[in-house]
């Protein structure tokens, strides 16, 4: 069955990536999104400075952006082209990119689909540790090497997940939801975050203490801290140094949290054990060892959405247009108030 249409719809324009466009709207999201915004999905907008003729026009009336990864720079340049505009819904993680201090200054509300974004990242995190507990990367890499018989007990006595210690780094929206995740399981989890209540983390499961302590308590460290000035090398060497040998480091964050340096020097000699989607650079050269270490498993920044867990961002910010054209408020707005330390 048909869902009627929203009236009124919004003045709605895409402000975003072709690629994004492609990936994030189509199919039922799409339908959706016609259904809740007066919207051209043939229109993009990635300039505000050149818009085109046809979205020149739509820019004078526009009430919304739907904005996604490749979005320009919302400054008070581009507001000016945008006299009527209300909202901006983003259908991905963080706004920092595009939100400026014009847009607050202007009083426009602010969507985030970051909520969402969080869901696969705690997924990976979650089987990230797990599957480190149970030291399987480097039992696969032993039996692919022996090509025979391989004793797991032998080599690896103290594998397992039962009562081992994780350590998050980051009480966010993913670290809150690998809380949550990793409450059916015999482990204990610590908590380090400047910001966070106690009394918040407790019943989730988690104990709030020091970084320091964390890391010399964790079996596994997982990062889930925004990307701060002063969060920049947050794990340098001696904080590094801190972690038990055999201890995994998870960092599906941002990789200018870690001393890259100073992580390949401990991986190396093999006394640590490394899960990384984000490293600092991004792509780290052709010539890093940490490609071929049995000890270390690279992913190409794959943690968040990917493939049919698009449509889940792109069905949370369409939600929140359709909440936006009804005059109900955000169910996941951004507060300007704690961006200076969240993501």
């Amino acid at each position: 069955m048909t869902r009627p249409l929203v009236s009124p719809r919004p003045a709605t324009v895409l402000a975003m990536s072709a690629d994004t466009r492609a990936a994030v709207l189509r199919g039922r999201a799409l339908d959706e999104l016609l259904r809740v915004a007066d919207v051209d999905p043939a229109l993009l907008l990635t300039d505000f400075a050149r818009p085109g003729p046809e979205l020149g026009g739509r820019l004078a009336r526009v009430e919304v952006l739907f904005t996604g990864w490749g979005c320009p720079v919302l400054d008070a340049e581009a507001l000016r082209r945008m006299p009527r505009l209300r909202a901006v819904v983003h259908s991905a993680g963080s706004v920092k990119g595009h939100v400026t201090d014009a847009c607050w200054e202007r009083g426009l509300l602010v969507s985030s689909a970051a909520a969402a974004n969080a869901l696969p990242v705690a997924e990976y995190t979650l089987a990230a540790i797990l599957f480190s507990n149970k030291r399987v990367l480097a039992a696969a890499h032993a039996y692919r090497a022996a090509r025979g018989p391989v004793d797991p007990l032998a080599r690896y006595p103290a594998a397992g997940n039962y009562r081992r210690t994780v350590g998050l780094v980051g009480a966010s929206r993913t670290g809150r939801r690998v809380l949550e995740l990793l409450r059916p399981f015999d482990l204990r989890v610590l908590v380090h975050d400047p910001y966070a209540d106690p009394a918040e983390l407790a019943p989730l499961g988690g104990e709030a203490c020091g970084l320091d302590e964390l890391l010399g308590r964790s079996d596994v460290v997982s990062l889930h801290a925004p990307e701060l000035p002063g969060t920049r090398g947050l794990l340098d060497a001696s904080r590094l140094a801190l972690m038990p040998d055999g201890a995994t480091l998870i960092n599906t964050a941002r990789g200018s949290l870690v001393d890259t340096a100073a992580l390949t020097r401990e991986l190396v000699t093999g006394r640590l054990h490394a899960v990384l989607d984000h490293t600092d650079p991004e792509v780290l050269p052709a010539g890093s060892p940490l490609y071929d270490l049995p000890n270390v498993l690279l992913t190409p920044h794959v943690a968040g959405s990917l493939g049919g867990e698009l449509d889940r961002l792109a069905s949370v910010a369409v939600e929140e247009l359709e909440r936006y054209a009804r005059g109900a408020g955000f169910r996941h707005p951004v507060d300007p108030g704690r961006l200076s330390y969240s993501a």
